[in-house]
C-alpha cells in the first residue's frame, strides 16, 4: 500500500492551507493510500475539542467534516508534542482519532516510502 504524509503548520492562521491539506488527506485516502496528517506549530490546535468547529473556506466542506470523514476513512492525526504542550493541547483535549507523535514516527513513516506534502 502506497504511503502519503501530509505535513501541516497551519490552523486559524491560515485556514485555506488547513483545509487544502486535509481535501488533499482525503484524497490520498480515497484513492486506497496509507495517510498520515502531522499536525506541527498553530496545526495542533485543529485536534484540540471545538477549535475547528467553525473554520470553513467558501467552495469546501467545513474543516472540521473534512477531519472527521478523514478519520472515519483509516487516516491518521499525528500532533507534535512539544507544540501541544506550547499550545495547553493536552491528551484529554485531543479530538477522537487524533495522538500524539513525534519526530521518530514521522521520520519512520518517510523512511517506509511515504510521499509528502506540506501545507
Amino acid at each position: 500500500m502506497a504511503k502519503l504524509l501530509v505535513n501541516l503548520t497551519s490552523g486559524k492562521d491560515n485556514i485555506d492551507k488547513a483545509t487544502v491539506a486535509f481535501v488533499i488527506a482525503n484524497a490520498g485516502i480515497a484513492g486506497g493510500q496509507e495517510v498520515a496528517v502531522f499536525l506541527s506549530v498553530e496545526a495542533v490546535l485543529l485536534a484540540k475539542h471545538g477549535f475547528a468547529d467553525d473554520i470553513h473556506v467558501e467552495g469546501f466542506k467545513p474543516i472540521k467534516e473534512l477531519i472527521e470523514t478523514f478519520v472515519a476513512g483509516g487516516g491518521m492525526v499525528w500532533v507534535c508534542p512539544p507544540c501541544a504542550n506550547v499550545r495547553a493541547v493536552t491528551e484529554d483535549t485531543l479530538i477522537s482519532g487524533a495522538v500524539f507523535a513525534g519526530g521518530a514516527k514521522l521520520v519512520e513513516f518517510l523512511s517506509q516510502g511515504a510521499g509528502s506534502v506540506s501545507y
